[in-house]
């Protein structure tokens, strides 16, 4: 989806730092989840959104052309992709000055005080509705249940997993992505990523990380007891 011609665009640069990067010097997912964590709150702050923090990621999807590496200054351009009655899509550009492109997209749940959705107020639609151009987007999830068959193990979490809201944040959850590619070098760019969020990690639960291979892709879950938490999917674009 194309940055729009119409419509409030935002954009910040970035450059990609040390504790960003992979090892062998490419930009990690996590760190990516936390750019597009961190311009989204930055354009609802600056337009003046009046619950900017009431909102909680369900999906977010990424493709990677190519990946960002240490030291390459970013573009980071988003926008209002789509709407639904209690939820947006939130669509970022990533650009870096040495080839780096990445496009995203995040669906984020419009919450009220107590958490539970809430539809979105007529502000919203008027400081991002153009761009997104009328676009009806789905909150539904598309990842099945754990698959028989793959690798279990344990996944402890730290006390810096934590956000301000006591929940294990969606950037977190993508190194567990992160530590199963590590052992995958077929999967690298171009790939498109997905992680989808089905319900809270809180402090005190006892995650397992299941991976399942099927050829130029991977699945994974972390599961609380009986109960999927977050689901991925990896697959190779080439």
């Amino acid at each position: 989806m194309p940055v729009p011609g119409r419509g409030r665009v935002f954009r910040r640069e970035r450059r990609v730092r040390l504790g960003d990067a992979s090892p062998g010097g490419r930009l990690r997912l996590d760190a990516l989840a936390r750019y597009l964590q961190d311009v989204s709150n930055d354009d609802t702050r600056d337009a003046g959104l009046d619950d900017e923090m009431g909102w909680v990621v369900r999906r977010t999807v990424v493709e990677v052309r190519q990946f960002p590496v240490f030291g390459e200054v970013l573009e980071l351009a988003t926008f209002c992709g789509g709407t639904g009655s209690r939820w947006a899509e939130r669509r970022v550009a990533v650009t870096g000055d040495q080839g780096g492109a990445v496009e995203a997209a995040t669906l984020w749940v419009h919450l009220d005080a107590v958490g539970r959705p809430r539809v979105l107020p007529q502000q919203f639609h008027d400081l991002f509705g153009e761009a997104a151009g009328g676009r009806m987007v789905r909150a539904r999830l598309h990842h099945g249940d754990v698959e028989p068959g793959g690798s279990v193990r344990a996944w402890p979490l730290r006390f810096c997993d934590f956000d301000v809201l006591g929940h294990v944040n969606n950037a977190a959850s993508w190194e567990a992505v992160e530590e199963l590619l590590a052992d995958r070098r077929h999967l690298r760019a171009p790939l498109r990523a997905e992680l989808e969020f089905r319900t809270a990690v809180e402090q005190g639960a006892a995650l397992r990380l299941v991976a399942h291979d099927t050829p130029g892709a991977l699945a994974a879950w972390l599961v609380d007891g009986e109960v999927v938490a977050t689901s991925a999917r990896v697959r190779s674009l080439t």
